[in-house]
């Protein structure tokens, strides 16, 4: 991971521009979830450190693009680009990385090129999903996760898909196990934005739903409720939250062990990433820091 953190700034410095450097040496670089995933599968490759780093280049570029699209002040608990540098700064800042890590992905194999490539493109349509299902209290859950699979799973597999490549495994198996983990990554993101505190959180908490976010918890305990009740909840939606709501939303889940649920959802996704490569003590791993994860 030293070696990709490097490589990271490297990047960034080639780009010849002091003032893009200096505002991405302010981002925090996160769990760099994907580069790990990388090199655990990959570990004995070359290019694995580069291919680590291209990914984490393309991720942070999706996150100051969300920032942009959710108005969020905060990122992992500091102030986000477009909080203290403006929409455009941000914007423009994660073009940079978007083009300079597509330049760089160039020089890999077309089948890993091509699945990296195509990831981010259904990442972005992951994200105007998303953005246009927060327009109204959706119950869908088929449509709800495959938004997620979009906007959050589908890098993740193409993560593990291209490191299987460099590896010479069974790639198609290891983007099962790329998807699958991506898509409990971002369920226990939305568990944690209803029972993690907001000093935990870096903002506050039921924030997801408060910007019009219907997550896979919420869904569930819609289908549970009364009439009236469901009423009450869709007529929280979209609106800043005060704590008799927040007490009342959580009280409900609480009765219906909603959050016992989604992890439970979580968690059969994760079994079957296990199985489909086999048992990988260092894969189990990761798949075990993503469930039991508090922030």
């Amino acid at each position: 991971m030293e070696r990709v953190e490097a490589i990271i700034g490297q990047l960034v410095d080639e780009v010849g521009y002091a003032n893009a450097s200096e505002l991405f040496a302010t981002l925090s670089g996160g769990k760099r979830l994907r580069a790990r995933l990388i090199l655990t599968i990959a570990p004995a490759a070359p290019t694995a450190p580069l291919l680590g780093a291209i990914v984490e280049l393309i991720h942070a570029a999706s996150l100051l693009h969300d920032d942009v699209i959710d108005e969020a002040m905060l990122r992992r608990g500091v102030p986000s680009v477009n909080a203290t540098h403006g929409s455009k700064v941000a914007i423009m800042l994660g073009d940079i990385l978007y083009s300079k890590a597509f330049s760089e992905l160039t020089s890999f194999d077309p089948s890993i090129a091509r699945a990296i490539a195509e990831s981010v493109t259904k990442l972005s349509v992951g994200e105007m999903m998303d953005v246009e299902m927060a327009t109204a209290f959706n119950t869908d859950r088929d449509l709800y996760l495959k938004m997620l699979y979009l906007k959050t799973a589908t890098l993740i597999e193409s993560c593990a898909f291209s490191a299987a490549v460099l590896a010479g495994e069974d790639a198609n198996a290891y983007a099962t196990y790329g998807k699958n983990l991506g898509l409990a990554f971002q369920i226990v993101d939305d568990i944690l934005d209803i029972t993690a505190d907001e000093a935990t959180l870096g903002k506050p908490s039921l924030n997801d739903f408060s910007e019009g976010k219907v997550t896979l918890p919420y869904i569930d305990l819609y289908e549970r409720l009364s009439d009236e009740e469901k009423a009450r909840l869709v007529g929280s939606h979209c609106k800043v939250l005060n704590e008799d709501e927040k007490v009342w939303i959580r009280s409900k889940m609480d009765e219906f062990k909603i959050i016992e649920r989604s992890y439970g959802y979580a968690r059969a996704l994760c079994d079957e990433a296990i199985e489909a490569i086999g048992d990988n003590a260092s894969l189990r791993a990761i798949i075990e820091t993503v469930i039991q994860r508090n922030h």
